[in-house]
């Protein structure tokens, strides 16, 4: 199928998004899959799944025209302003979309010697991301942004489960949009953010333009562009910009399903005990708690779960030292609150926090959190029980050889930082929330989520 787009209608991305996602969702009238849950579908002894489900997969068909020059566009260097990097370079496909390397950062720029700004994400399963929004916590997840909303004053947090999401849908959150402060919208929008950076593509508008005008793909893109592409410039650079979108929302790779996790939820893998063992901490809202933002339950539509809720969270990260940025003192990367020129004012109740990712994926990845402070699942899970128990473990000393906590965040934000949900809603002297083999179960456990090449 070809879509033909004026200028105006460019926004509408997420319309033709839907439409692309008609078949995923199943014609009407079919069987509906059951909304799962963990106290009442808990996996057996033998690891088996008492309640499989009929997932909603996508389909597999043939890339259209458009999304066949998005993929030739994804591996093209000659965009960049070195012609040393495409996309694939950062989102390495076999890496999940995500980076190769075990760098908290990419380096990029003209000479590739520059520290890009946070770690790079994964490119799949963004497909249902929705746009950003800033309104009450949706008590079911996925179900589309609330309107936007403007802070009305300190970012009150309800308690937030695993086993009860919506004793916090009175809470306003940021949510929705997509890089990790979520400042685009659509994946067309989230094209020209790497591409133009100059610590990253290094490209510009005159080179982009000049590559999408003299390339292999170029005959194909402006057939499909029609006489407007031939005339105008911009609207040859929206198709092109277009053209990337497709290419990552049709391509199944970008949203594969093919994980142990995904083979369980329909009954057709077994959970060993370990695995087992993670997934019941994992929803336990005593223990892991981790369901409660990476939401893990099939709703009623039958689509599978994405692992996270598009919230914003502040999480008090530890300062990556490693990060140039960071030996200024005075330098601080605040998330959603920088995303506008004066939001550090306007959005102060959100500074510090960043997007919930999926988990998807997430045990092949070698830097976490937005600025790459952690290098494996393990030392994640230790901040997350231990933060406020052994903050030693994490932060630096001053001057003064006392704990510096929360060092990355400036003092008048960090009431922002979630202490309420478990297991963060611990403090010194507390007994953690889970132990050391407890911990090890969790990992197990997310290591089923990994998308597995050829099912």
């Amino acid at each position: 199928m070809f879509f033909f787009r004026s200028p105006e209608r460019l926004p509408a991305f997420r319309t033709l998004a839907l439409m692309a996602a008609l078949p995923f969702m199943g014609l009407a009238g079919a069987a509906r899959a059951h909304a799962q849950t963990p106290g009442t579908c808990a996996p057996r002894t033998d690891g088996s799944n008492p309640c499989p489900s009929a997932l909603r997969l996508p389909p597999t068909q043939p890339l259209s025209l458009m999304a066949q020059i998005g993929k030739a566009m994804f591996y093209d260097k000659a965009l960049s302003g070195n012609g040393q990097l495409s996309c694939a370079s950062c989102h390495d496909p076999h890496h999940h979309y995500g980076p190769a390397t075990d760098t908290p950062v990419f380096l990029g720029g003209t000479k590739l010697d520059q520290q890009g700004r946070r770690a790079v994400p994964s490119l799949t399963y963004l497909d249902r991301e929705p746009s950003f929004s800033i309104g009450p916590d949706n008590p079911v997840s996925e179900q589309g942004p609330p309107p936007l909303a403007p802070p009305t004053g300190d970012a009150a947090h309800g308690p937030k489960s695993a086993a009860n999401t919506s004793s916090s849908a009175a809470n306003m959150v940021p949510q929705g949009g997509l890089f990790w402060d979520g400042r685009a919208d659509t994946l067309q929008q989230q094209t020209l953010g790497p591409l133009y950076d100059p610590a990253e593509m290094a490209s510009t508008r005159k080179r982009v333009l000049t590559r999408i005008s003299h390339a292999p793909y170029t005959a194909a893109l402006k057939q499909l562009s029609g006489m407007a592409g031939a005339a105008e410039p911009d609207f040859l650079l929206n198709e092109a910009m277009f053209a990337l979108a497709r290419y990552q929302i049709e391509d199944p790779n970008f949203h594969a399903y093919s994980s142990k996790f995904d083979a369980w939820l329909q009954g057709h893998a077994r959970f060993t005990p370990l695995e087992r063992e993670g997934y019941l901490l994992y929803n336990d809202p005593g223990k892991g708690n981790c369901a409660a933002c990476h939401v893990d339950t099939v709703p009623s539509n039958g689509l599978p779960p994405l692992f996270t809720d598009h919230q914003y969270e502040a999480l008090g990260a530890p300062r990556n030292r490693d990060l140039i940025a960071n030996h200024d003192p005075a330098h601080f990367d605040l998330g959603v609150c920088d995303r506008e020129p004066d939001g550090r004012k306007t959005l102060a109740p959100y500074c510090g926090m960043f997007a919930t990712p999926t988990l998807r994926n997430s045990a092949t990845r070698h830097v976490f959190f937005h600025n790459g402070v952690f290098r494996s699942l393990r030392q994640v899970l230790d901040f997350y029980v231990l933060r406020d128990i052994e903050p030693e473990r994490f932060y630096a000393r001053g001057a003064d050889g006392k704990v510096q906590p929360y060092d990355d965040l400036p003092v008048q934000y960090r009431k922002n930082i979630d202490m309420t949900d478990a297991p963060l809603d611990r403090k010194h002297g507390d007994a953690p929330a889970l132990n050391d083999h407890e911990r090890d179960a969790i990992v197990a456990f997310l290591q089923t989520l990994t998308d597995r090449p050829g099912h």
